[in-house]
């Protein structure tokens, strides 16, 4: 099943698109994505061939998830979502353990970003008592985990939880790449699309201190008036 599933992947490959995305995603040496391989599979496809193989076993997903192959590893982590929103409790736990186990092959941005919200985010939505992993990640070394932490509050988000992403936030205040400040940026602005005051709140507070990306990508949504004097000031 597993070699039959890379098979899939490797019939929809297209060199050219290989070559772009991995210039889109920074694979070159010493940038973030650096020794990423791709296909050149697009999104849409790599979901259409996950939904095929639903019955992949959590040693199997392993397999896929270790892969330096991108495609393997977004696949992989479709497959697990799709295991995850249709688990019981106990095997919620389990890929939520899994998931965790595997941030250093949760190694891209897009890869944070699909599947951080859906899996993390939600198991900690439904076991509160869980979101000190949360901060446990957003002190990491590791660039993916912080982003791991900040995303996975987007589903907090959803729910009219801000707490955490602003706390989380605080924390990432003074991190220096540019993928945490335009994570923390959304988060915020995201927060601002359900309650403006909050975001406010917590922007006239850090935004003199905050990097102007993040603080561009919180005040986006802003009337032109509100923008200017955030990017004025700061």
């Amino acid at each position: 099943m597993l070699n039959q599933l890379k098979k899939d992947l490797q019939k929809l490959a297209n060199s050219n698109k290989a070559k772009d995305l991995s210039r889109f995603f920074k694979t070159g040496k010493g940038q973030y994505g650096e020794g990423d391989i791709f296909l050149g599979v697009s999104v849409p496809d790599q979901r259409e061939n996950a939904k095929k193989y639903p019955g992949l076993k959590l040693n199997e997903i392993q397999e896929l998830l270790s892969s330096k192959i991108h495609e393997h590893r977004l696949t992989s982590l479709f497959i697990l979502i799709s295991k995850f929103e249709k688990g019981n409790n106990k095997l919620k736990k389990e890929i939520f353990d899994f998931y965790l186990q595997n941030t250093k092959n949760i190694n891209n941005w897009d890869l944070v970003d699909l599947s951080a919200p859906k899996i993390s985010g939600a198991y900690i939505l439904d076991n509160p008592k869980e979101k000190k992993i949360l901060y446990k990640l957003a002190k990491s070394k590791n660039l993916w985990e912080k982003r791991i932490a900040v995303l996975s509050t987007y589903t907090l988000i959803k729910n009219n939880e801000f707490n955490d992403t602003l706390n989380i936030s605080e924390i990432l205040l003074k991190d220096k790449h540019d993928l945490i400040h335009k994570a923390v940026g959304w988060m915020l602005r995201e927060i601002g699309k359900k309650d403006q005051k909050t975001e406010e709140k917590f922007l006239k507070q850090h935004y003199k201190k905050m990097p102007r990306t993040m603080l561009r990508y919180a005040i986006e949504k802003f009337q032109k008036n509100k923008k200017k004097f955030y990017m004025k000031k700061s």
